[in-house]
């Protein structure tokens, strides 16, 4: 009989853009005491997607403040010229977009050669199947619930469909692969997404954004501990 995959705890990945950048390092710090075991950090170049945020000196310099795992989510264009400078900061994963890869295939492998965790992330009008081939390969699928750019966006519950999708897919290959949801994260939409699938759920402006962002992350944890996503057995 072939053994079952480990179950997947769900988790509650705080994103760091709704975060006071002006205090980076205290943010983080302050999150990762309450238990978090990783910070989304959004990189975007103002082409990709219409916003700009940071590169790979502030990872660099977050690195030195703090160990926790870092999960960088490149939205911009031409990854593959990028990404090198991103792992060297002290990035622990690394999410390129679909729509941004000339081929996907060779942007995750190039990923994994730096000593890094490989994602793929796809944009909201993008299909699940475009994922498929790449799952053996990835250790991260995301499927983007809000249109990528700015944080603070309404979640997109037809975005689910997405997850049922690729999670009955990951879990009838046995594969190990993280499903990573990012946009609209909240006390209303964890639930929903986790019991589609997801196990790393991205939550911005519901964490940093609420008065105590501890007892959000928190709460919001709480919300998706039990029970934990199972593959198939």
């Amino acid at each position: 009989m072939t053994p079952a995959m480990p179950r997947l705890k769900r988790r509650i990945v705080p994103s760091a853009l709704s975060a006071s950048f002006a205090y980076l390092a205290r943010d983080v710090k302050l999150i990762e005491s309450a238990g978090a075991q990783s910070v989304q950090i959004d990189v975007m170049d103002g082409h990709f997607v219409p916003n700009i945020t940071v590169g790979p000196v502030v990872i660099q310099s977050l690195r030195k403040e703090t160990a926790i795992f870092l999960d960088t989510h490149l939205m911009i264009e031409n990854p593959l010229d990028f990404i090198a400078a991103f792992a060297k900061a002290g990035s622990n994963l690394l999410t390129a977009h679909w729509e941004a890869c000339s081929d996907p295939l060779v942007v995750i492998r190039e990923i994994k050669k730096l000593g890094v965790k490989a994602g793929m992330a796809i944009r909201p009008k993008t299909p699940a199947d475009v994922l498929f081939p790449l799952l053996k390969e990835l250790d991260y699928a995301l499927v983007m619930t809000v249109e990528p750019g700015f944080g603070g966006q309404a979640f997109m519950p037809e975005m689910l469909d997405k997850v049922r999708i690729l999670r009955q897919r990951i879990d009838e290959a046995r594969l190990s692969c993280e499903l990573q949801v990012d946009g609209g994260i909240n006390r209303q939409t964890a639930g929903l997404a986790a019991q589609a699938g997801a196990t790393s759920l991205v939550a911005g402006s519901a964490v940093f954004g609420a008065p105590d962002p501890v007892l959000a992350f928190r709460d919001l944890q709480k919300l998706v501990d039990l029970p934990a996503v199972g593959q198939v057995q």
